[in-house]
């Protein structure tokens, strides 16, 4: 998924046969969900002909329903159809923006790509688990895959009898029982500069992501591009959002809500994220320095540590 992954965990079993077994995990997920992976399941189904109905993996179709529930639920700001604009601006396997020649798109072909995605939409059938592919779409489920793997990751070491452990893809984090001194799983929200207080949160059963402006981007002029693309106009955020972190109980979950708000700004962001109830941390940028901006679930998970 061109990332990395890690994990502690606090066990008296052989380490090895562990990360054997994390790293069959993260396999068989690459194996359905990967964009880096033209031969992964994802991959074939961008490929495929139009209006033909497929039988996905377990995995795939409950990872693709939730972003596309994600989707619905934020009026398109983060949509797992938009692949096309990804790779259109750089940020997908090939033809990058980190490469020498890449140039961005034109409106008139970005214009394009939105009308296709538009009049274009994938159908699920949950009943046998099959997915519709209308032609043409561009699957991109990046905002939600690591998140989705880190669950996974947690998931099979609790069935191993692990009980304490962190575990991280790409960034993104989950948590549960103590580490070996009987302290809790710490972990330091990122902040991409200085001049903003640092904030420690306790991972007990509950997961943390971010999503910011600074990992991936490039520059034309003085004018930054995130790798972050509102598929609404077709183009990287401009809306002054550095970060965004979400705390949940489910990483895919705190992963694709990040994502989301990042893309929604602060004033739709957070008011989304009061009716859902989520715990979500917003970092602005104004001018040279960073403002911050807390949802109440946010702030009482403070007071609570």
């Amino acid at each position: 998924m061109g990332t990395t992954w890690s994990a502690r965990v606090v066990q008296l079993a052989e380490a090895r046969q562990l990360q054997g077994g994390l790293q069959r995990q993260l396999d068989a997920i690459v194996a359905e969900i990967s964009h880096w992976e033209a031969e992964s399941d994802l991959g074939r189904f961008n490929r495929t002909g139009a209006c033909t109905w497929h039988t996905l993996p377990e995995a795939f179709f409950h990872v693709l329903n939730y972003a596309l529930a994600v989707a619905r639920a934020t009026g398109g700001a983060c949509d797992p159809c938009a692949g096309e604009l990804v790779n259109l601006w750089g940020f997908g396997p090939t033809a990058r923006y980190d490469e020498a020649g890449f140039t961005p798109p034109s409106r008139s072909e970005v214009a394009l790509a939105r009308e296709r995605i538009a009049a274009r939409r994938v159908e699920l059938d949950p009943a046998r688990r099959r997915a519709f592919q209308p032609g043409g779409i561009q699957l991109d489920l990046s905002a939600v895959a690591k998140g989705y793997g880190v669950d996974a990751l947690a998931l099979w070491l609790e069935g191993q009898g692990v009980r304490d452990y962190l575990v991280e893809v790409g960034g993104e984090l989950r948590g549960a029982g103590v580490k070996p001194d009987g302290q809790p799983w710490w972990v330091s929200l990122e902040t991409p500069a200085a001049g903003i207080d640092e904030i420690a949160v306790a991972l007990h059963g509950l997961s943390v992501a971010t999503s910011g402006d600074y990992r991936r981007f490039f520059l034309r002029g003085e004018q930054r591009f995130p790798h972050t693309i509102d598929p609404r106009s077709g183009a990287p955020i401009t809306n002054d959002v550095a970060s965004v972190t979400v705390v949940h109980e489910q990483a895919m979950a705190a992963d694709a809500w990040s994502t989301a708000l990042t893309v929604l700004g602060e004033e739709a962001g957070l008011r989304l994220a009061e009716q859902h109830g989520l715990a979500a941390r917003f970092l602005l940028r104004e001018g040279a320095a960073l403002r911050e901006a807390m949802s109440s679930r946010f702030l009482a998970m403070l007071d609570d540590e």
